[in-house]
């Protein structure tokens, strides 16, 4: 199945509120970003990536420093609940971790 048709299956589906935001993931072959993004505002709350984390030897672990990252700042703005965007992705692996790490990290979806 193709990645874009997923994901527009995917985001069809998400009830995103001002009080709710997007946080989307966009995963390359090498690099991984995260966003949380204010629809009604069309702005970036918070962002993380992969470079703002210092090791880079394993993806999935990068992935989850990302996901902590992301929380870490989510939270310092006040942001505690999200709506989760997997871009169209599977469920499982870097997509996973960072998302787990997110939660544990104290945002809720």
């Amino acid at each position: 199945m193709k990645i874009k048709t997923r994901k527009q299956r995917v985001r069809k589906k998400l009830r995103v509120t001002s009080s709710r935001p997007r946080l989307t993931v966009f995963v390359s072959n090498k690099h991984i970003y995260a966003q949380i993004i204010d629809d009604a505002e069309g702005r970036t709350l918070v962002a993380a990536r992969d470079a703002d984390v210092k090791d880079k030897n394993k993806i999935v672990a990068t992935a989850q420093k990302v996901g902590e990252e992301l929380a870490v700042r989510a939270v310092k703005l006040g942001v505690k609940q999200v709506v989760f965007d997997r871009g169209g992705r599977k469920y499982h692996g870097r997509i996973k971790a960072l998302a787990d790490s997110a939660r544990a990290g104290g945002l809720e979806f």
